[in-house]
């Protein structure tokens, strides 16, 4: 890049703009500018070029059509290097451009707008703006492309430290982040018109565009032979809703894995409820009065499996409720809300991650993505609700109250459990869990062994049907007395049977909910 000696200003975020301008002028860089941005800069007695004395034409088509002229992109496109170029320029009498400052309509924004109109959101796509970053970001070797305003600063002391030269590194840098920025603003218009041109049947549309910023790199992957980084949507609140670490050493792949597991279940309860989550699965769950007697009841499920694990409260953490987990040692606590007393005893856990996050309502991300080799299956999110008033009873025995509660907790965490998966419960709380098993009886059999607290009179929730009799037995002898699953296996009639046999209520939900 040669010295700078000419900029051109078009921003809608005008964020820094007046201190970056004033940087410009200090240095003696002519100032270009359009519209807004020339009004603003000129309120503070800047001195501006506007870019109709630059073009010799007005703007045109409510302001469409500003800066699409070659007096402006032949000053941004010219390369410095090439004598043709420049004679070209100096045959039509057009100047360089050594900067340019552009950031764009707030198109996403404005779609996302509830009341929003066609009209309102077609005029916020941005025109002009693209191509003077995409001229300037081609022709980097000699024109610096600020897209972001957080840029302004190491700008201005580039130009500053070496007499009006950015240096290519940097110049590079700022391209790349500049051809992103086009890339995820296209990308929100297309997949914006996509969704309005789906037709009624089509539930996914042709293109699933994913725009993902790098958030942090992380420690290592789920192992620490592997490396990893975090990412983020641009569209959306961001990751775990938008968190905050209020303390603690800096999350990893596998903490945040599992804090999202357990953030997801612990949202589904409308009563106080803690969830402890251990390599993506909970090992215990418990509701409560108060969020201490919801946690003590989770951790008495298994408290052997909860060292180590992430815990996820939907109710602010306080004081009595600090005390009590810091007895135990657990990497993540994850919740709404921390009081300051509570957040003052778990700093003493210097180590433990303390993470602020909102419940998970699971609109802003309605599909899952996954990748396989060579693509990814995407699908609807796992979020609506059951209704138990749609629940069948082929059993000739009717659940109980407390059965019918313990069935709908059981049912509810399983759903959040790694196929093949059993739930055991009681009205309060899991007490055995089996998880991520070949067949189901085997999952019967951990749930079972698992379990420290009394089965009997337990309620079971299976995600799936039992294709025999041996699963359900399992539960009965252990002292299991009702059971709830989908059904619609042929062998239906047995597993039926099987459970009249044993005095066993059964409620089929005609609804699985496989989590692979």
């Amino acid at each position: 890049m040669l010295k700078a000696k000419r900029a051109l200003l078009s921003v809608y975020d005008k964020r820094g703009l007046v201190d970056f301008a004033r940087g410009l002028a200090r240095l003696g860089i002519e100032l270009i500018s359009t519209g807004g941005t020339a009004k603003e800069l000129e309120a503070t007695g800047l001195h501006v070029v506007r870019v109709s004395e630059v073009t010799g034409h007005p703007e045109i088509l409510g302001g469409r059509v500003k800066t699409l002229h070659p007096r402006i992109h032949g000053g941004l496109l010219a390369d410095r290097a090439r004598s043709s170029h420049l004679a070209e320029l100096r045959e039509h009498g057009i100047h360089t451009i050594d900067l340019v400052a552009v950031n764009l309509y707030p198109f996403r924004e404005t779609a996302g707008r509830e009341g929003a109109s066609f009209e309102e959101i077609v005029e916020s796509i941005d025109i002009g703006g693209p191509t003077m970053l995409r001229a300037a970001a081609k022709n980097h070797r000699g024109v610096a492309v600020v897209v972001d305003p957080d840029d302004y600063p190491q700008v201005l002391a580039a130009l500053e430290r070496s007499d009006s030269v950015i240096p290519e590194p940097l110049l590079r840098r700022l391209a790349i982040k500049a051809f992103r920025h086009t890339e995820s603003y296209d990308a929100a218009i297309s997949e914006w018109l996509e969704q309005r041109s789906r037709r009624p049947e089509e539930t996914f549309q042709p293109h699933l565009l994913i725009d993902l910023k790098r958030e942090m790199e992380l420690r290592y992957g789920e192992n620490p032979h592997q490396t990893a980084a975090l990412y983020r949507l641009l569209s959306g609140p961001g990751v775990l809703g938008g968190f905050e670490q209020l303390q603690g050493k800096e999350l990893s792949f596998n903490n945040l894995l599992d804090a999202d597991a357990a953030r997801r279940l612990v949202s589904s309860f409308r009563q106080p409820a803690v969830v402890i989550v251990k390599h993506g699965n909970p090992c215990g769950v418990g509701t409560g009065e108060s969020t201490r007697e919801a946690y003590e009841r989770a951790l008495a499920c298994d408290p052997t499996s909860a060292f180590g694990s992430i815990v996820a409260l939907n109710r602010p953490a306080d004081l009595e409720l600090a005390e009590t987990i810091a007895k135990l040692f657990v990497e993540v606590i994850v919740g709404p809300a921390f009081s300051e007393r509570a957040t003052e005893r778990l700093a003493k856990k210097k180590n433990l991650r303390l993470v602020k996050s909102p419940l998970f309502d699971g609109t802003d991300t309605p599909f899952e993505v996954r990748p396989i080799d060579g693509g990814f299956v995407a699908q609807t999110q796992d979020t609506e609700p059951d209704d138990p008033a749609d629940w069948s009873c082929p059993t000739r025995r009717q659940p109980t109250d407390a059965e019918r509660r313990a069935m709908s907790l059981a049912w509810r965490v399983c759903r959040h459990v790694r196929s093949n998966a059993i739930v055991i419960a009681n009205p309060h709380q899991t007490v055995g869990i089996g998880a991520g098993q070949m067949s189901r009886v085997d999952s019967c059999r951990i749930a079972v062994a698992k379990a420290e607290l009394e089965i009997a009179g337990c309620a079971a929730a299976s995600d799936a049907f039992f294709p025999f009799r041996d699963g359900l037995d399992v539960l009965a002898e252990a002292g299991v007395s009702a059971v709830v699953q989908p059904g619609g296996s042929k062998r239906d009639a047995e597993v039926v049977a099987a459970a009249n046999e044993h005095r066993m209520a059964v409620l089929m939900t005609g609804r699985r909910h496989f989590k692979h």
